[in-house]
């Protein structure tokens, strides 16, 4: 299999062909990021693989989506395609010691972790789940508008600008109207469609997870193919990390890799499942008689809520305790 590391910025493609992984050599070459230099980028590993895509493995770092449609040509050509996270780079990258930050040499970069550490195929989203997500992404951006306009008023409030404080109110209403209508619109459409509407019942029926939640969960665990819960909760970072040197050990704490925003989401609807959702309430009583902070508890409340999430869309079944 012939690795290729891939640099992907708004504007260009940065290719790695590792020719000779032991030297570490590669060809390079750098391409447009448009469908017709994603059609060059394919046709110049050919040459230089004398294989068809089947045979090549491309590594391309995520960048916000710049890096998907450049993915999605690969994947459709045939090439096995992993997309990683930047952090597994960049951690690499430091632990050879590389101090070099060019785009040309990131591929390269790129590529050298592709060979060794061989990460899992990446597979696109569904079509109808693309669009799930270019909703959700647009109304979180509504909501963060919103509470910055929020932020401006209790400031213009303190100073006592009332023309100031009217037009941040009709961009407020203006806002509020389009989260409304947005968030209709999601509905509408995870309606229309009887898997994610049965999902989402079944990701309902979960004390601690409301209608919010349950929308970012449907879309994350329907996008991605996790083979298990525990890929679920290493993919947000609500893991445990332990730190710990010759006798100093600190408490162990969350991995926070992923995506912050829903992980920020979890924490809320964790000290709700702490008081409602029985089998999460007995987690948190059995940490608290080992002395576990409560911290810890709203830390381990969140990763117990993506284990039942992902259980009961595993085996299509609402929610049911556990515990006697």
């Amino acid at each position: 299999m012939h690795v290729i590391g891939i640099d992907v910025s708004k504007q260009k493609l940065h290719g790695a062909y590792l020719i000779a992984p032991a030297q570490e050599k590669v060809h390079r070459k750098s391409v447009p990021n448009t469908a017709a230099g994603h059609e060059q980028l394919r046709r110049w590993l050919e040459r230089k693989t004398g294989a068809g895509p089947d045979q090549m493995h491309c590594l391309i770092e995520a960048t916000g989506v710049y890096h998907e449609p450049v993915a999605e040509a690969l994947y459709q050509a045939g090439a096995r395609v992993s997309v990683l996270n930047p952090a597994d780079v960049h951690h690499f990258a430091r632990s050879r010691a590389s101090l070099t930050k060019t785009d040309k040499h990131d591929a390269r970069v790129i590529a050298l972790f592709g060979q060794e550490r061989r990460p899992a195929a990446w597979q696109p989203p569904p079509a109808g789940l693309k669009q799930l997500r270019s909703l959700l992404q647009r109304l979180h951006t509504l909501e963060d508008e919103r509470q910055r306009e929020r932020n401006r008023r209790e400031k213009a409030a303190n100073q006592q600008d009332r023309q100031v404080l009217e037009s941040i109110d009709t961009i407020i209403a203006a806002l509020d109207a389009e989260h409304q209508r947005l968030r209709q619109h999601i509905d509408a459409y995870i309606d229309a469609n009887p898997r994610l509407r049965e999902d989402r019942r079944l990701l309902e029926s979960i004390p601690g997870i409301g209608e919010k939640l349950a929308r970012r969960l449907l879309n994350l665990i329907h996008t991605h193919h996790f083979r298990n819960a525990s890929q679920l909760a290493a993919y947000l970072g609500v893991i445990p990390q332990a730190d710990q040197s010759g006798t100093r050990e600190r408490p162990a704490r969350l991995s926070k890799r992923g995506d912050a925003r829903l992980r920020a989401m979890l924490y809320f609807p964790a000290i709700s499942a702490i008081q409602h959702n029985p089998d999460v309430a007995e987690q948190a009583r059995r940490l608290r008689r080992a002395g576990k902070s409560p911290m810890a508890c709203i830390a381990a409340a969140m990763r117990k809520l993506l284990h039942i999430a992902f259980g009961v869309l595993k085996n299509q079944t609402p929610y049911t305790p556990q515990v006697p």
